[in-house]
């Protein structure tokens, strides 16, 4: 790498941003526990947890899923379905456009899940999820070490930044989801680059870019023109002398609006 390289920090997010699949629904199914999303709901109208972090607390306080040990999480992994080409990204990623990306998934989900899905793609030490501790004679789930939801995220991004000695501007996120907003909002703040890979209706007015793709290389776009001002034309040369060939690419700016009626017509207002 040349002198005039740079050194990034890519985050990614983890359940629907590199996967398809929520963990907790995964394992919710695995164990035959029934209503998990009606329950991380219910979570979330009380306001009892930090969002994203509603299965870290069924683990620790719901009975049924009190059960759960550390390899049937790591059975989980296994379990889930990934995005198409993570494995490419992470190899493109160490040098693109002449520059270096330390590649780095954050997310609430079990950590035991990610490194097992992850397995043999991402080291483990690059992978920040919640970590527990067990209890060393039954082995059932003791306390939570650490949480990466919300603003935790934030603390990660953080902490991996000061290592790498690097300025705010070199951090790219990844995510999809609202707990996902407290970093995108950080990382906007300080000229870092934001990308959703959801509709999500409290994100994408936030992240700088909004793709939607089931390959995960895609990400690449934005950041290959907005970061480093290729054109269309580069860019498809680029995934093409990677095997992979850019089909359809539509830029929309989508307008979601809801309207009802009003009791009266407001005055003035010509019909």
């Amino acid at each position: 790498m040349s002198q005039s390289a740079k050194e990034y920090l890519f985050v990614s997010d983890f359940d629907q941003t590199l996967s398809f699949n929520d963990s907790g629904l995964v394992l919710s199914k695995m164990l035959g526990i029934p209503d998990f999303d009606q329950r991380v709901a219910g979570l979330s109208e009380i306001h009892l947890v930090q969002q994203g972090g509603e299965l870290s607390y069924l683990l620790l306080h719901d009975p049924e899923f009190r059960r759960v040990r550390k390899e049937e999480l790591a059975a989980v992994g296994k379990q889930i379905r990934l995005k198409e080409n993570i494995a490419l990204l992470s190899s493109l990623l160490q040098n693109l456009d002449g520059n270096g990306f330390s590649f780095h998934v954050v997310s609430a989900a079990p950590e035991e899940v990610i490194q097992s899905a992850l397995e043999g793609i991402i080291p483990p030490e690059h992978i920040h999820g919640t970590r527990f501790r067990y209890h060393p004679e039954t082995g059932e789930i003791d306390s939570i070490v650490r949480l990466p939801a919300g603003y935790g995220k934030v603390a990660v991004v953080e902490a991996l930044r000061a290592k790498m000695r690097i300025g705010p501007d070199r951090v790219v996120y990844v995510g999809d989801g609202s707990s996902d907003v407290h970093v995108m909002l950080h990382v906007n703040r300080l000229d870092g680059f934001t990308i959703a890979v959801s509709e999500n209706k409290y994100l994408t007015p936030i992240a700088r870019r909004t793709v939607l793709s089931e390959n995960a290389t895609s990400v690449l776009v934005p950041v290959l023109e907005d970061l480093f001002g290729w054109t269309a034309t580069k860019i498809r040369a680029f995934f093409e002398a990677h095997g992979l060939a850019v089909q359809e690419w539509e830029k929309i700016r989508t307008d979601s609006i809801s309207l009802c009626q009003t009791a009266m017509p407001s005055p003035g207002i010509v019909n």
